[in-house]
C-alpha cells in the first residue's frame, strides 16, 4: 500500500515510479479524488461544529426567554445534510483506498530499468555448471527411469501439475527439506514456525496476493485460501502489531506445503515438477528495522545461497528489473541453479524487501526507542529453498550414466546413509 502524504508531497516522483514499472501516471487522479475528499471531510466538520455551536445558542435563547425557532431550524437543516457530507467521505475514501491497493510497490533506486527478464542483471556466479561423459537426462526421464517418479498415477488422482514421488526418491525430497530447515535455523538464527495451511481474506490482502492476483490462488469453500507461500502466514503474523525496535530483526521460517494455481503459466513447464500446484518450499520472513532493512536482504539472500553452496550445486545470483518483479517487492534478487537437463539456469530461490508496501496493508508497526509515535516495519521475504526444484536440480547434477542418482554428502545424513538412489 502506498502512502496517500508521499503522494501529495512528490507527485512527480511517485509517477516516475510508475513509469520504471512500465505504468501509466495515477497521481493527478489520485490527488483529484483526495481533493474531493478533503472537501467533503472540511464540509462535514464544519456542518458538525456549526450545530453544535447553534445547539448551545438554542439552550441559551431558551433559558432567557427568547425565540429560538430559527436556530432549530437550521440545526435540522444541518442534521438533513450531514450524512450525505460524511458518506461522501466514505465512499471516496474506500475509492481512493481500492485504487491504492491495486498499485503495485515502487522500485528501489538501485534497480535496473527494463520490461522483462531479458534486461535483468547477472550479478555473480558460483561453481560450474557439471559436464558429463553422457548425455545427462532431464528430472522426469530420470524418475520414470527409476520408476520413482509417477505423472500418470497423479493425474489420475488430481489432474495434471502433480506428481506422486516414492520410495528413496520421496525421501530424499523430505531430506532437502529437512537439511534445508535444519541450517537457516541452527546456523542462520531463523525461527522456526509452523503456520496455518488456509488464510482468511485479511491476510491474503496484506501481503498483496489479494485483490488483484486471486485468480492465481485455490479458494476453499470455507471462504478460506490455501498458501501459495508461508510468506501468507508468517509476515501477517505481525499485522496490527506495535513491535519494540529492540526485537527488531524478526526472522522466521516455515517448510510448508504451497498451493498455486498457476493461471498465468499456461504452457509453461507442462512436463515434470518445475511448475506444480502443490509444492514443497522453506520459506524465509525477515521483519526489519527501515534503517537496515537493505543489509537483512544482502543476509537474507547469502542464507538461500548456501544452501546450493552445501549442495555442491552451481549457481547465479541475478536482481530483476522494474518490469520483472512482483508485485508487493521495491527490489527482488533471484538464485538460479543449473541444471544440467535443461542445459540452463532456472530459478531456485526469489528474495525480496519489500520496504513498508506490506506493513501499510497490514499495519505493522513498530516503536522507536528515541523518538515519539511509531513507524512501519519493513518486510522481506524469500525461499530458502524450493525443495521440489532443489530435488530436481540434485537429480539431474548427481545422476550417473547406468540411470542412478547419488545422494549429495550433506544429505546422507537424511537419507540412513545411502548413497545412491537406484
Amino acid at each position: 500500500m502506498h502512502d496517500l502524504k508521499s503522494i501529495r508531497d512528490n507527485p512527480d516522483g511517485f509517477d516516475a515510479g510508475l513509469a520504471r514499472r512500465g505504468l501509466e501516471p495515477r497521481a493527478a487522479a489520485i490527488l483529484e479524488l483526495d481533493t474531493r475528499r478533503r472537501a467533503a471531510q472540511t464540509a462535514f466538520q464544519e456542518m458538525q461544529a456549526r450545530r453544535n455551536d447553534a445547539s448551545k445558542q438554542i439552550g441559551a435563547l431558551k433559558k432567557q426567554g427568547g425565540d429560538a425557532q430559527g436556530l432549530m431550524d437550521e440545526v435540522a437543516a444541518l442534521k438533513e445534510r450531514m450524512p450525505a457530507a460524511e458518506e461522501e467521505d466514505k465512499a471516496l475514501g474506500a475509492e481512493i483506498e481500492a485504487i491504492l491497493a491495486s498499485i503495485p510497490n515502487l522500485p528501489a533506486s538501485d534497480v535496473p530499468d527494463g520490461p522483462d527478464e531479458e534486461h535483468n542483471v547477472e550479478l555473480r556466479k558460483w561453481g560450474t555448471p557439471k559436464e558429463f561423459a553422457f548425455p545427462p537426462l532431464d528430472h522426469d526421464s530420470i524418475g520414470a527411469r527409476l520408476g520413482l517418479m509417477d505423472f500418470d498415477g497423479a493425474a489420475k488422482l488430481s489432474g495434471a501439475r502433480f506428481v506422486v514421488l516414492k520410495g528413496p526418491l520421496a525421501r530424499l525430497q523430505r531430506a532437502i527439506g529437512q537439511f534445508m530447515l535444519d541450517l537457516q535455523t541452527g546456523e542462520h538464527g531463523y525461527t522456526e514456525m509452523d503456520p496455518p495451511l488456509m488464510v482468511k481474506d485479511g491476510a491474503a490482502f496484506g501481503t498483496g496476493q489479494l485483490p488483484k492476483f486471486g485468480e492465481d490462488l485455490f479458494k476453499t469453500n470455507t471462504g478460506h485460501w490455501l498458501i501459495p507461500t508461508a510468506e501468507v502466514p508468517l509476515t501477517n503474523l505481525v499485522g496490527d502489531e506495535i513491535l519494540d525496535d529492540k526485537a527488531l530483526p524478526i526472522r522466521m521460517t516455515a517448510l510448508t506445503p504451497c498451493f498455486r494455481s498457476e493461471a498465468g503459466a499456461a504452457g509453461k513447464d507442462t512436463r515434470g515438477m518445475i511448475r506444480q500446484h502443490q509444492f514443497h518450499k522453506v520459506e524465509m520472513v525477515s521483519i526489519a528495522h527501515p534503517d537496515s532493512s537493505d543489509e537483512e536482504h544482502e543476509r537474507m539472500t547469502k542464507c538461500a545461497e548456501t544452501v546450493l553452496q552445501r549442495l555442491g550445486l552451481a549457481y547465479r545470483t541475478i536482481v530483476l528489473c522494474t518490469g520483472d518483479m512482483g508485485f508487493s517487492a521495491q527490489k527482488t534478487y533471484d538464485i538460479e541453479v543449473w541444471l544440467p537437463g535443461q542445459q540452463r539456469y532456472r530459478e531456485i530461490s526469489s528474495c525480496s524487501n519489500c520496504g513498508d508496501f506490506q506493513a501499510r496493508r497490514m499495519k505493522a508497526r513498530f516503536r522507536p526507542e528515541s523518538e515519539k509515535g511509531t513507524r512501519f516495519v519493513h518486510t522481506l521475504n524469500g525461499s530458502g529453498l524450493a525443495v521440489g526444484r532443489t530435488l530436481i536440480a540434485v537429480m539431474e547434477n548427481y545422476q550417473l550414466e547406468d540411470g542412478t542418482i547419488q545422494v549429495p554428502e550433506a544429505l546422507r545424513p537424511y537419507m540412513g546413509g545411502l548413497e545412491v538412489i537406484s
